[in-house]
């Protein structure tokens, strides 16, 4: 009899609200899915349940200390989540509905990036190429040596040639044109990553997990090539595994070729499809 009561008072935009908030709540847990948020949420949920658990067995002085707690909640949950937020946030502003966002560029020279970087394995020397793809990575352009030059395999082996000046910093790639060199990343705060990971992989790992830009990273102690996207890195990679996966990252179906599957499916199959290496310590 209750239920009947319900339907009966339930109207089209309870319906409707009832639906929006549902679709809030299951993307923002797939926007902190398999990150460190995780365990700060159910942080959170254990402060709300013990505040809870001090009001009903009346214990005052516990009760006060959550309260004046939960007054810089906000504030904390904004510094804790901030990634998350950033992240929330670009993937809100590149909504095709509002028109404004940028279209990603099919970067048609990535059998240079993959000559490049096969040839330095080779060679074992050390190099980052990072390619933007819908977010911009502009304020780390602007922190390294403003290049604006032609994708080839000859300035990319130039570059990270040892005692060069750009040779310890990243080559980011926009608009397929190396846009700048020599420039600093983020590191990723991962406090489970490896110990073997140096500079390159955290910086590597740090700008994907802000972004959803492609690194290629290759190695100077072992020579592995590396590609890093959504926060997560695959190892051991060569030639004929390097190329498939970049022409699948950047929407490339084959040479002059556009593929149409949609960024979130390409990073879904990389995180789960594709076996990646656990960045956990030994």
């Amino acid at each position: 009899m209750t239920l009947l009561r319900f339907l009966e008072i339930l109207t089209w935009r309870d319906a409707v609200d009832v639906l929006a908030v549902a679709i809030i709540i299951y993307n923002l847990l797939l926007l902190i899915r398999g990150t460190r948020a995780v365990q700060m949420v159910f942080g959170l949920l254990f402060i709300g349940l013990v505040y809870y658990t001090a009001v009903l067995a009346e214990l005052p002085t516990l009760q006060r200390i959550l309260e004046n707690l939960l007054i810089v909640l906000p504030f904390a949950v904004i510094v804790l989540f901030q990634q998350e937020i950033r992240r929330a946030l670009a993937d809100f502003g590149r909504n095709p509905l509002w028109g404004l966002t940028k279209q990603q560029k099919v970067v048609a020279s990535f059998s240079e990036i993959v000559l490049a970087a096969t040839t330095l394995s080779t060679r074992r020397i050390g190099a980052l190429i990072v390619i933007e793809r819908l977010h911009g990575l502009r304020n780390y352009i602007e922190n390294g040596i403003s290049l604006d030059a032609v994708v080839s395999y000859d300035l990319l082996i130039n570059l990270f040639q040892p005692d060069t000046p750009l040779h310890d910093g990243a080559v980011i790639i926009q608009d397929d044109r190396i846009a700048a060199g020599g420039c600093f990343l983020p590191l990723t705060p991962n406090p489970e990553l490896s110990k073997e990971f140096g500079t390159r992989h955290r910086a590597a790992l740090g700008v994907t997990e802000e972004t959803d830009a492609v690194a290629v990273v290759v190695s100077e102690e072992t020579g592995t090539i590396s590609v890093a996207v959504g926060g997560k890195l695959r190892r051991g990679l060569r030639d004929d595994t390097l190329r498939p996966l970049l022409m699948e990252l950047l929407g490339i179906s084959e040479p002059g070729g556009i593929a149409h599957t949609p960024i979130g499916q390409v990073a879904t199959r990389f995180g789960d499809a594709i076996k990646t290496t656990r960045i956990r310590r030994k």
